[in-house]
């Protein structure tokens, strides 16, 4: 048990949130004795976030329910820049047109874990392409930037790890932190925001957020970050074999979602429980101690508990079933990830190879190769000896449907139309 006062600190440690702050007591008294407002920026490079950005998700999600307004900043104007940080190489530029597309389809996400409207305690959704766009260059540079070291800037580590390494920095990219500071300022300026939250490779760029608010508005603003999250065996979060685990059901299934989950590693299920679920923490202690058959169980738990956060109760309960009838029962159900080809390139005939890279269990041609010939594939749960082998028609069985395996847990159909 910690000994910090407020519901939020308390649980951001509890919880395994808590990496690093600016001034913890402070912050702890600060929520103790009122709403605090706190922000999380999210840039808009794809239609989708995926399980990498869900840290930050729950922390505003915990943040409202010990009390406290949430405040999620779509990167609308930061995106046209890129992050630098925790990247070898510079960010494609996207167009206007491209960022709008994706920040629609990042938007809706967010309905689902926090409560949004005008109460003091509500979430709000802000653009900063909205303060961004409309900046005057050598106005910027003369009323914020002479507030900036570039000995210090130097000294970031997203900084330091790309000049280590001899990978390019632009101007451009160079000019992020600034950016991402004066959002922090401009966010206490509209919204009494007085809090920064983000992952650890934020930390240089939140810091200069409370450095220049302090410099400019003398306000105490503060800074939080949570640790990099990786599996037990090293494996970044959000990412599997397959590509990324993204929260988007449109381009990840629920299904596979859950699967995810489950497949969590035996040491990470009491982690993810205190991360990714609302389960309380008596609970959690129960469930994690267990061990074997029972394990697996709470791994069910965990999956269905997190994708219903994302997609909805009935959506986990029927990847759950949907589950224990594929792997229990041996029986092909409706409710497998589908993709439907069309009947004349069946006809034709397929490599199976590309099929496997069709229906997402592969993410290119050569991981399917590999695949296949590290013994792992199958075709109708047998298993695949030939990567060129072709599938036609006469693969489909008797409900027409032709069903694809990557390993024992990974499963797709393939339905001709």
């Amino acid at each position: 048990m910690t000994s910090h006062r407020s519901d939020f600190i308390r649980n951001v440690i509890e919880r395994g949130y808590m990496h690093q702050c600016t001034d913890l007591d402070a912050l702890d008294k600060l929520a103790e004795n009122k709403i605090v407002s706190a922000y999380i920026g999210f840039d808009c490079t794809a239609p989708s976030l995926h399980a990498g950005s869900l840290v930050q998700i729950m922390m505003l999600r915990l943040l409202q329910r010990c009390g406290h307004k949430p405040i999620v900043l779509m990167g609308g104007g930061t995106t046209k820049v890129g992050d630098p940080s925790g990247k070898d190489e510079s960010r494609q530029l996207l167009d206007d047109d491209a960022i709008a597309a994706n920040m629609a389809g990042i938007k809706d996400v967010f309905a689902k874990f926090l409560t949004f409207g005008d109460g003091p305690t509500d979430a709000i959704m802000v653009n900063n392409d909205d303060w961004l766009k409309g900046i005057q260059y050598i106005d910027f540079l003369r009323d914020y930037g002479r507030h900036f070291s570039v000995n210090r800037m130097l000294g970031f580590e997203s900084v330091k790890i790309r000049l280590e390494r001899e990978h390019n920095l632009s101007f451009l990219e160079f000019n992020y932190m600034i950016l991402q500071a004066y959002d922090f300022l401009e966010l206490s300026r509209r919204h009494d925001c007085l809090l920064q939250m983000g992952g650890s490779d934020q930390w240089g760029n939140i810091v200069g957020g409370v450095d220049l608010g302090r410099r400019l508005d003398q306000r105490d603003m503060f800074g939080l970050t949570t640790p990099l999250l990786t599996t037990s065996s090293g494996a970044k979060m959000g990412k599997t074999a397959a590509g990324a685990v993204w929260l988007n059901a449109d381009m990840l299934s629920p299904y596979d979602y859950w699967q995810y989950w489950r497949n969590t590693e035996d040491a990470d299920v009491g982690k993810f429980l205190r991360l990714f679920t609302d389960l309380e923490l008596d609970e959690i202690a129960e469930l994690e101690s267990r061990e074997g058959v029972e394990l697996n169980e709470v791994k069910k738990r965990l999956a269905t508990e997190v994708t219903a956060m994302c997609h909805g109760q009935q959506a986990a309960d029927e990847a759950a079933e949907t589950a224990r009838r594929t792997f229990e029962e041996g029986t092909l159900d409706a409710g497998l990830p589908s993709t439907d080809v069309a009947r004349a390139d069946l006809e034709a005939g397929i490599a199976v190879f590309e099929l496997f890279k069709i229906a997402a269990l592969a993410t290119s041609n050569g991981e399917a190769r590999k695949l296949i010939k590290g013994g792992g594939a199958r075709l109708n749960d047998e298993k695949i000896i030939d990567e060129t082998r072709s599938v036609t028609l006469n693969d489909a069985g008797a409900d027409g449907i032709i069903k694809l395996s990557a390993g024992k847990k990974r499963h797709a159909l393939i339905k001709p139309v």
